[in-house]
């Protein structure tokens, strides 16, 4: 394999994929810290989803293979943001005219 093509894109994408792994793996040990009850399935597709996008932001952020590593690992904390962000939330309403 030529090694320009190893150093422009697989190693910016294995480093990414190695920034979403530990974005996985802190989130396991905060899990363990507040006692939460670990779901080992879901745990397992949220880790390949955040080495799938650390991969990605990794290539994408290649200009220094540090900023491919924080790429991946911010990358996966983004797309939680997002997500949170768009959840729905309950809203109560009370009955109109209705006195306390």
């Amino acid at each position: 394999m030529d090694p320009t093509i190893t150093e422009q894109l697989v190693l910016p994408a294995l480093l990414g994929g190695v920034g979403g792994l530990t974005r996985g793996f802190i989130g396991l040990l905060k899990a363990l810290s507040l006692r939460r009850k670990i779901l080992w399935g879901y745990y397992s597709i949220t880790v390949v989803i955040a080495f799938v996008i650390g991969i990605f932001t990794g290539l994408i952020f290649n200009f220094d293979y540090r900023l491919s590593l924080l790429a991946g690992y911010a990358g996966t904390d983004i797309l939680e943001g997002i997500y949170k962000s768009f959840q729905v939330q309950k809203v109560y309403v009370g009955k109109k005219g209705k006195s306390r």
